[in-house]
């Protein structure tokens, strides 16, 4: 077989297929280069109309999945796929796909009644599926959470939903719990006005509601008090430790005596 003839005969073709090849690139390239600047203005229109950050990152997600879907869909009609039977695999496929996906659906559908619910926002301090921390973004199937210790958790929208939601940012304070062992020795009024003295001295603790002392429980070393102040979730971390701080310093000028168990041991004559 001749094969200058034979690449004769092909080189239309293959020309053919090289320009489609090459046209399919470029659709691509700007297809991707228009969506980007889709995302941007959508970004920018509900930026000025001061829409939440979280709905504006779910929204832009949204749309950019969407456009992207599309996108190839026309690079397959572009090079001659039939576009009707290749939406009706798309579904077929869709529907084992959600079979095999359902928790990763579930996810998504969450996702969205979050931004209906919305139970919290970007910024806000929560305790949301197990995760404790401050939001930093809501996508289409998890939820990012920054904890205290600077780790970026990604939680399941369906976990978020799905249980409970602590929201400490919603309200002007809150209360912080802490505790206070005092001796037998101690007369424990003497002990909560101190205290309630001392207390509202730490720096970023609200003047109302008061800070709350009083006897909680009693046990082998002494009367145990209840120590609560109460402060914005912002400075909650900073209190926490001044107030244990403040309780040190305050039974030691006081001069109370160290808590401590103590044991009776009786010897009876057989």
């Amino acid at each position: 077989m001749d094969l200058q003839a034979l690449y004769e005969s092909a080189k239309p073709a293959l020309v053919a297929i090289g320009l489609k090849v090459l046209g399919a690139i470029v659709i691509y390239i700007v297809g991707r280069w228009l969506i980007g600047i889709v995302g941007t203005l959508i970004q920018k229109a509900l930026e000025r109309q001061k829409v939440e950050p979280t709905v504006i990152r779910y929204i832009g997600n949204t749309i950019a999945v969407a456009l992207n879907v599309l996108l190839v869909i026309g690079i397959l009609g572009y090079f001659g796929v039939e576009t009707t039977s290749f939406a009706a695999l798309i579904a077929a496929l869709g529907i084992a796909v959600g079979a095999a996906w359902s928790g990763l659906l579930a996810n998504f559908a969450a996702g969205a009644f979050i931004l209906v619910l919305r139970p919290f926002k970007v910024g806000d301090y929560v305790l949301a599926g197990d995760v404790e921390g401050t939001v930093r973004a809501v996508g289409l199937f998890s939820t990012a959470i920054d904890t205290p210790d600077n780790v970026q958790t990604y939680v399941g929208n369906g976990k978020v939903m799905g249980g409970t939601i602590k929201n400490y940012s919603t309200n002007p304070y809150r209360r912080v719990e802490l505790t206070a062992q005092l001796n037998h020795a101690v007369d424990p009024h003497d002990a909560i006005a101190r205290l309630k003295e001392s207390l509202p001295k730490i720096a970023n603790v609200v003047a109302e509601p008061k800070p709350d002392v009083a006897i909680l429980a009693f046990n082998e070393r002494g009367p145990v008090l209840a120590v609560r102040p109460f402060v914005h979730t912002d400075h909650y971390w900073q209190v926490y430790f001044d107030t244990n701080r403040v309780i040190r310093d305050t039974f030691g000028s006081a001069g109370y005596p160290v808590p401590e168990a103590h044991l009776h041991v009786r010897q009876q004559a057989a």
